[in-house]
């Protein structure tokens, strides 16, 4: 059996969590004995069977998008002869679709995230984002096969798109190397980007978007104790605006406390292990969050975990046993804004504070988090179920 797995990200372009699922799948998929032909958005890559495809000319100018469309109909007619084709985010639905339909072959989408759920793209992609939720709802209707990452995605998939048969969205959940990720202690690095490894830190990784909850985050930091050190690993903003807000904040805590750590740039796997093993506490206060990579990384490295108890969240940290989950009651307008912003943030602090405060119980939680992720996440059982996934939709 062969099958076509279409992404927007894949090495070297890796930006967020659906880049790195569809890198891990491929190789477990492959290691696994299925033929993987994978089509990527992007510049040239040299990796054996794998193809990217840019912006066609013509597009140059033309809104994100529509770009992201022209990019699709490159693909298209390079899927012939696949058996199953699997794309993954709404960039790469449109071309899954219409090979789909080009070659009379299953199509299926894993859900990394729901556009009706991310209202503030618009922000972003101005009437792009109408065209990206026009092209995701044709995609999951049209699939053989919708894959969710977590039980709470299903329920947020079928919420949105009430049509879909309940029996087509699946569960398979996102996973980790805990070979990749681990702990990794190297106080020098530490030192060299500002963090002190003998004081005690809350660590957030991610991209500067509103789904994360960085704002959030920035002001419950207003709350931890003075020495309590902050390290944010954030950067890629999704627009001006919201790195604005995002600056304004860090300087207001700046001027207040020291230890508060802003690294911008990317960092390689090495040195984000080496932070995420010296935290005290790793915290995802996302409004929206599918399943969350992040966290599974942060538990790999033997870091305690404090999340929004929202999305899929819940069944990756495992509330007073691999860290803690923070209550939220959010407006149900497919923005995730908290009913009551203070009270979020104001809960946010005292679950941290617990946390950061409390060396041995955050050590306890850290380790059973490394232990969880080794044994119920491995890459290797999500590509099992995968494949069965795929010989099911296409009959063999």
């Amino acid at each position: 059996m062969r099958v076509d797995i279409v992404t927007k990200e894949y090495p070297p372009e890796i930006y967020g969590g659906a880049g790195v699922h569809a890198t891990e799948l491929v190789a477990a998929l492959r290691a696994a004995g299925t033929d993987v032909q994978v089509r990527a958005f992007g510049a040239e890559r040299d990796a054996p069977d794998t193809t990217s495809y840019g912006v066609p000319a013509e597009l140059a100018d033309a809104n994100g998008a529509i770009q992201t469309l022209g990019t699709d109909l490159e693909i298209v007619s390079d899927v012939a002869g696949a058996d199953v084709v699997h794309s993954h985010t709404w960039y790469a639905n449109f071309a899954g679709h219409l090979a789909s339909l080009l070659h009379g072959i299953p199509h299926i989408v894993t859900a990394h995230s729901l556009e009706p759920l991310r209202p503030w793209k618009a922000e972003q992609l101005g009437g792009g984002y109408a065209v990206s939720s026009f092209i995701e709802k044709t995609a999951y209707e049209g699939a053989a096969a919708v894959v969710a990452v977590s039980e709470g995605m299903r329920q947020d998939i079928l919420r949105s798109y009430p049509s879909l048969d309940p029996d087509a969205v699946r569960v398979i959940y996102n996973g980790i190397d805990t070979a990749s990720w681990h702990p990794v202690v190297d106080d020098d690095f530490l030192a060299s980007v500002g963090i002190d490894p003998e004081r005690p830190s809350v660590v957030f990784v991610g991209r500067i978007t509103r789904q994360k909850g960085l704002p959030y985050l920035l002001r419950a930091a207003e709350q931890l104790p003075p020495e309590v050190q902050l390290v944010l690993c954030a950067g890629a903003p999704d627009t001006p605006q919201i790195m604005a807000e995002v600056q304004e904040l860090v300087r207001g805590l700046q001027a207040t406390r020291d230890g508060v750590v802003w690294i911008e740039r990317l960092l390689p796997r090495e040195e984000l292990c080496t932070i995420l093993t010296a935290a005290t506490t790793f915290v995802c206060p996302s409004v929206y969050e599918p399943l969350g990579i992040v966290n599974l990384e942060a538990m790999a490295c033997g870091a305690a975990v404090v999340g929004t108890a929202t999305g899929g969240i819940p069944e990756v940290v495992v509330d007073g046993v691999t860290g803690r989950l923070v209550p939220i009651d959010q407006v149900q307008d497919g923005t995730g804004t908290p009913v009551d912003p203070d009270r979020f943030v104001d809960d946010l602090a005292r679950v941290l504070t617990e946390v950061v405060t409390d060396a041995d119980r955050a050590r306890a939680y850290g380790e059973a988090g490394r232990q969880r992720a080794v044994d119920d996440f491995s890459w290797a059982a999500i590509a099992e179920q995968t494949a069965a996934l795929y010989a099911e939709v296409a009959g063999k």
